[in-house]
Parts: C-alpha cells; structure tokens; sequence
C-alpha cells in the first residue's frame, strides 16, 4: 500500500474512533452502561463493516454497547439524536449480524489506492461532529433547527442525584460490627464465634432542590434550564423539588413529572404566571425559605440557584436570605449562563450580594455546561 493509502486509511480509522466515543460519551448520559470494553467491541465490529452505511453501525453499537432490554430505548433515542437522524430498521436477520460482530478482529487502517478525496468524508462522521460542537454552543445564540436538535441531547440527560448516609444499615464487609447478625451466626455455630459480621450506613439520594430565574433576562435560557430540571425530576422525582422565580415564587415540580419533555415545558408555562417578567430574587427566596426551606424542603439539600443575578429589589434582603439558605442547605450551587462567556466577571449588585453564601458558581449556558452542573450536583 502507498504512504498516500496508509495515511488515508489512518485518517478514516481516527476518525470512526472519534465518532465512537462521542457516541458513546452521548450513551453514557442517557443512563447506558457503555464500558471501555464494549466501545472497544464496537470498534472492532465496525472495522469490519461498512462504516458509510447507517444501518451497519446501529446494529454494531446495538448488539456491544447494549446491556440489557432496559438499554434499548436509550440506545434509539441517543442513536436519533447522535446522528441526527432516525435508527435505520433492520435491513438482516440479527443472527447473520451477531455472526459478523462476532468473526470481528480489532479495528485496521482500511486499505485503499488513495484515489478517495478527503472531502468524501461518511456523512455518519458529519452529523456526529455537528452534535459534538452543538453541545459547547451557547444556546442563546442557537437557530430553530438547532434547537431543535439540541431538545433531542437534552432528553438524554440523567443527572445522577447526590447520595447521604442513612440511619439504616446494611450487610456489608467493611464498617462496624454488627452484633445481632454475629450472635446469630455464632448459634448456628454451637455458641462459638468464628467470624464477625459488619456493617455500614446505607446511603439515600439527597434532596435536590432547583430555583429557576424565568425573568426577562434570563428569557434565552430559560427553556433549556426547565429541560434540565425535567432531567433532574425524571431521574428522581421523588427526591427533586423545582421552583421558578422572577416577581414570585411558582412550584412546577408536578408539572416537570410528566414524562415528554414538551408537554411538561408546557404545563410550566401555564402554571407560571410571571413568565419574562421583573426580577425580586431577595422577596421571593424569602417566600420560599419562609414557606418551604424551614419545613424541610431545603434543610441539608442540594439547592441549585440558576439566574443571572439581576436583581431590582434590595441586594441587602438578597445577602440575608442567601445567608439563611446556605445554613440550611448542604451545598448551594449558583448557574449563571453569562459565566460561560469569555471576560465575564460577576459586578452585579445580585452577584456580589449571593456568591459569599455560595458554595460553586458554574456556568449554564450549553449543554456541555450542564452535563458539569450534573457532576458538580452529584459530587455536592
């Protein structure tokens, strides 16, 4: 083969390896298992396919990324969205496909008489690479088609909430003693212990809490924050609680409970009646402390605070609510989409008021923005 050939063949090979794991970082979100060792086996199946043909990769990453039944839901709606486009049907029995995967070997430079342009690159490769540049897109400055686009990757969310020790325990090889379990194994014993049994706290899912700025400012991000939260709630809803704020306070939580993301952003939006209006952060979060935070809502939870830090009010009730809320929560995480923008700096009255009872400041302007604010959310 000619050096020209080799290089074309690598090019092609570092390019379906890319798109790979984009597609499989995109699985990851959707709540698959998609381990190193099946992308490899994905790898490997391609390399012996028709890497041009839709059809060809879905069942490869079908048949090695897909772990169980529960998966293949998550698989079609990541493919439809990764590829921008629909999962190609069945085009051959799975038998003859899985006798192909499993004949496969590891993935090679295909060989080629480097007669191929370079711009006759797999169209598979294109829409990949747009889904990869939309994610790190301000969504502000997003056209229709690429919102809707972006509505797809922001279904595949499932922010994995934050985990607490709980009074109950549980079997465990590691942690205290447990003597009620030792004592009962030493009877079956004859009376003498031979071995001691542990364990440890059972951990539960910590409250997370979301406060969404659905003022006029914030109007451009606003969607895409109720997408988040409707992840959040979707996940677990029984452990995500989410508020809009502006001029008051609104609970839409039972309305982002609703499964399809659209009609759950449009049951929200009959239920706020402050839609694109004013902004009192101070008053409201003092509504919501003094009606929620108290009884429980906010004590030792995960409050996520996602605005701009426009505030008309007073920026002194602002400190002080902000003061109460962080002696209530466990960790208080601010989102501001203008932090994602290059020499953004917070001079903001609200800003400078808030971010001393902050506990992490993040940007939430992209969807790669919010896939961190999961991780921050997670790791509070």
């Amino acid at each position: 083969m000619t050096s020209l050939a080799f290089a074309a063949g690598e090019r092609r090979q570092r390019d379906v390896v890319e798109v790979v794991l984009g597609f499989a970082r995109t699985l990851r979100h959707a709540g698959v298992a998609a381990s190193p060792d099946r992308v490899e086996a994905m790898l490997a199946a391609v390399g012996h396919l028709d890497v041009l043909d839709p059809g060809d990769v879905y069942w490869a990453g079908r048949l090695t990324l897909c772990g169980s039944p529960d998966d293949l839901d998550r698989y079609e709606a990541a493919f439809h969205a990764w590829f921008a486009g629909e999962a190609p049907r069945r085009s051959r029995s799975t038998a003859q496909q899985e006798q192909r995967l499993a004949e496969s070997a590891p993935l090679s430079a295909p060989e080629g008489d480097g007669s191929e342009s370079e711009e006759e690159a797999p169209d598979l490769k294109a829409a990949a690479s747009e889904a990869e540049v939309l994610r790190s897109r301000d969504v502000a400055d997003l056209t229709v088609a690429e919102r809707d686009q972006l509505r797809r990757l922001f279904a595949l969310l499932v922010p994995a909430a934050p985990m607490r020790p709980s009074r109950r325990r549980r079997p465990d090889h590691h942690g205290g003693v447990d003597m009620a379990r030792t004592i009962r194994h030493a009877l079956r014993d004859g009376g003498e212990i031979t071995s001691l049994r542990h364990r440890r706290p059972r951990p539960r899912p910590r409250r997370v809490v979301l406060l969404v700025d659905v003022s006029g400012s914030m109007s451009p991000y606003a969607d895409a924050l109720l997408r988040f939260a409707h992840a959040a709630v979707r996940a677990r809803p029984s452990s995500t609680e989410v508020f809009t704020i502006g001029t008051r306070l609104t609970r839409v939580t039972r309305e982002l409970r609703l499964r399809d993301p659209d009609k759950a952003l449009a049951a929200s939006g009959h239920a706020i009646p402050d839609w694109s209006g004013g902004t009192r952060i101070g008053e409201v979060l003092k509504a919501f402390l003094d009606r929620w935070g108290q009884r429980g809502t906010a004590r030792g939870a995960v409050v996520v605070v996602c605005s701009d830090g426009w505030e008309r009010g007073g920026t002194e009730l602002l400190a002080e609510q902000m003061g109460r809320l962080q002696r209530l929560a466990h960790s208080v995480v601010w989102v501001n989409p203008h932090k994602g923008r290059a020499g953004y700096e917070p001079l903001t009255g609200g800003m400078q008021a808030a971010l001393p009872a902050v506990d992490h400041f993040v940007a939430g302007h992209s969807l790669a923005a919010f896939e961190q604010l999961a991780g921050v959310i997670e790791r509070a």
